[in-house]
């Protein structure tokens, strides 16, 4: 389904020009995309993609709201992503690293921005249909956004840009006036963030969810698979606002890839995730950096140590993390150039305020007569929420989940007319539906695997994101 949303008419002057834009934004220094905010809060469609916190991934952050297109996967069979081509395409398509001096400036300048869920995987894939479906999410929703608010955490600079939509150029002035007109009136007050404490009950009381661990381990030892991620759901119900809970999330769990993304009628997400899943540049680079093998951050520098060497000399933590970098490799292989498929960074260590994570890097180069789509369509859902192999992982997970999975470990991020694209892990996610607030959490299954660790693995990932909001886990 495709919807054109209504966009802003204000009366300027005729635009010249270039039909993309960018410029510096001085007056945004110092103020981050989660305070600038507030000004765009009654406009649909606001999204807020942030680098919470500093690393080789987290650049730049983004704030972009009112988009002029709504696309969401419509049911039935065949390329879910072909809207989306033509949808961005009606965008100008110079690429954002030649457009005049842009100096090192924002990879994003305007395109789709959203979210595939992880069900969007039977789009490519025949799976059994046994968990409920009970938050009747789209199966894919992104939107298209002609202007954007940049950050750089590597200089402090703020930009402002877009791309002119349908050759428009005077459409694109407009917008642009409006939002400098929101950036320059008076900061509105923040809201209210909701008094906790939350209490969220999970979908699978530990002993289900150990019983669905013996079952992979079952199927290993029978050989039709090597690791599955199993995973649980948490839920509390809740129907208010949910963006300061998103801006307690933030402060409290910060994430390489924080994400707010509203979908309308009390409905958003709300990611505090470490994951990325697949970036790709406009000249064809791409690169994937799945994380496998996690452990809880210590409560002294000396425990800490202690369970960082733990994770990095885990026989069964690097085995997994191998298993899932082969899956990749085969992913990106799919539509790649021959032989331009590497590993240049194998289980490094990487840190959150919650846990410690082995994580690895896969590149490649797009052939000549792929895109972005066809590297999500090709990878998709991500090898490190799934298994491997990656099909029969997901058979099992299918009648192991009581509920489906939704957006959670499906993806988010954008996509720009030029090649570029960026997005994460759906992991660390909140989903607000209108009814609940819910928040999976799981990990990953091999034959090495002992269920009551596997559980509390569970617990300590869930710790971080549901502290930071005043949530805990209670039984029952």
């Amino acid at each position: 389904m495709i919807a054109d949303m209504p966009g802003s008419r204000r009366a300027v002057p005729a635009a010249r020009g270039a039909t993309v834009r960018f410029e510096a934004v001085p007056d945004l220094v110092g103020r981050g995309p989660i305070d600038v905010a507030e000004a765009f809060r009654d406009l649909p469609g606001l999204a807020v993609l942030e680098s919470a916190r500093p690393g080789r991934n987290g650049r730049w952050s983004y704030l972009t709201a009112d988009p002029l297109v709504l696309l969401e996967a419509p049911a039935g069979s065949g390329d879910p992503f072909a809207e989306a081509r033509g949808v961005v395409a009606r965008l100008a398509q110079e690429r954002a690293d030649s457009v005049g001096s842009l100096d090192g400036g924002p990879p994003f300048l305007g395109g789709l921005v959203g979210y595939l869920s992880y069900d969007l995987g039977r789009r490519f894939e025949r799976l059994p249909s046994v968990a409920a479906d009970d938050q009747s999410l789209p199966l894919l929703r992104l939107a298209l956004h002609d202007w954007v608010i940049a950050w750089d955490r590597l200089t402090g600079r703020a930009w402002l840009g877009g791309r002119v939509l349908d050759g428009d150029t005077s459409r694109l002035d407009e917008r642009l006036a409006a939002v400098r007109d929101r950036l320059a009136g008076p900061q509105p007050v923040p809201a209210d963030i909701p008094s906790g404490p939350f209490d969220f009950r999970s979908g699978l009381d530990r002993p289900a969810f150990e019983r669905g661990v013996e079952t992979i381990r079952d199927a290993i030892a029978e050989g039709h698979i090597y690791q599955a991620n199993l995973t649980r759901r948490l839920e509390t119900p809740f129907s208010g606002d949910p963006w300061p809970l998103f801006s307690r999330l933030r402060s409290g769990d910060p994430a390489l890839f924080a994400a707010f993304l509203d979908l309308g009628g009390g409905r958003a997400l709300l990611s505090a995730s470490p994951e990325p899943f697949l970036t790709a540049h406009p000249s064809g680079s791409v690169s994937t950096d799945p994380i496998k093998g996690t452990r809880p951050r210590g409560r002294t520098r000396k425990e800490d140590r202690a369970l960082a060497c733990e994770l990095l000399g885990s026989a069964k933590d690097r085995a997994e993390n191998i298993m899932i970098v082969d899956v990749l490799r085969n992913d990106l292989g799919r539509v790649c150039v021959p032989g331009s498929v590497r590993v240049p960074r194998l289980l490094r260590l990487e840190r959150t305020d919650a846990v410690q994570h082995l994580v690895t890097t896969v590149t490649g180069q797009l052939a000549a007569d792929r895109d972005p789509f066809d590297l999500l369509a090709a990878s998709f859902p991500g090898g490190s929420i799934t298994g491997a192999p990656k099909i029969r992982a997901m058979e099992l997970l299918e009648r192991l989940e009581p509920v489906r999975r939704g957006p959670y470990t499906g993806a988010l991020g954008w996509i720009g007319p030029d090649g570029a694209m960026a997005t994460s892990i759906l992991i660390r996610t909140f989903v607000a539906d209108g009814h609940r607030l819910t928040l999976h959490v799981g990990g990953g299954i091999t034959w090495g695997s002992d269920p009551a660790a596997e559980w509390d693995e569970t617990v300590a990932k869930a710790r971080g994101p549901l502290g930071a909001i005043g949530g805990r886990e209670v039984a029952g």
